[in-house]
């Protein structure tokens, strides 16, 4: 799919942020200081941190997120450059749509627009989609996983076996009980640029909510240069 083009920066608007969300931001702030948790350095993954807090409405998150070094700012310039979005569900691409429409109109798709009607036998419809659709777009895709394990896995199975390009950044926050820990344990251990969350927390809102906080500082980049 070929990306939109997106405004020129002179067309750009500055996204502004509700009152409400302000204040939510300056009591997600408070309570991180309170518990004595000190947010990152890089004001990127900052972002991500407090825009998945806000998502979730738990603060403890901020121990469970892991965002490798580098990995949030190459996401964004390549947001900027059209990456295209995929994601495990159609849930996390209709909550990123939106904000990608607003600012570098990236393609979103969902991987289910490539699985099965039904589940290959020791597999699932997820698995399946993840790998025809990165063998269909490609590199330097933005990945969000929130739900299927199974998906995330597949993904790593191929980049290792260099059957696809890496994607820019991989965002796996799959919830649950079933293989979603060891699935996070092989995304840390692979060593692409990635944004993850420990433990059985995660979900749509999550990664979607991970991936608009890029897109948003991004644009706010382009609009101020």
């Amino acid at each position: 799919m070929r990306p939109t083009v997106a405004p020129d920066p002179i067309d750009r608007p500055i996204l502004t942020d509700h009152p409400i969300f302000l204040e939510s931001l300056r009591l997600i702030r408070a309570e991180l200081t309170a518990r004595g948790i000190a947010p990152p350095a890089d004001p990127l993954e900052r972002a991500v941190l407090e825009r998945c807090i806000h998502s979730c409405g738990d603060v403890s998150i901020a121990a469970d997120l892991h965002c490798s070094a580098g990995a949030c700012a190459a996401a964004a310039a390549a947001l900027a450059a059209g990456a295209p979005i995929l994601t495990d569900t159609a849930m996390a691409a209709a909550a990123v749509a939106p904000m990608a429409a607003r600012t570098f109109a990236n393609p979103v798709q969902d991987v289910l627009a490539w699985a099965p009607a039904t589940a290959p036998a020791g597999t699932t419809r997820t698995a399946v989609g993840m790998e025809r659709a990165l063998l269909e777009l490609g590199g330097g895709l933005v990945v969000l996983v929130g739900s299927a394990p199974t998906a995330l896995e597949r993904l790593l199975e191929l980049v290792a076996a260099a059957a696809v390009p890496p994607p820019a950044l991989v965002i796996g926050m799959p919830v649950g009980f079933v293989g979603v820990q060891a699935s996070k344990r092989h995304l840390a251990a692979s060593g692409l640029p990635q944004v993850r969350l420990e433990g059985s927390r995660g979900g749509a809102g999550l990664v979607a909510a991970a991936c608009n906080a890029l897109l948003r500082a991004g644009w706010r980049q382009a609009a101020r240069s």
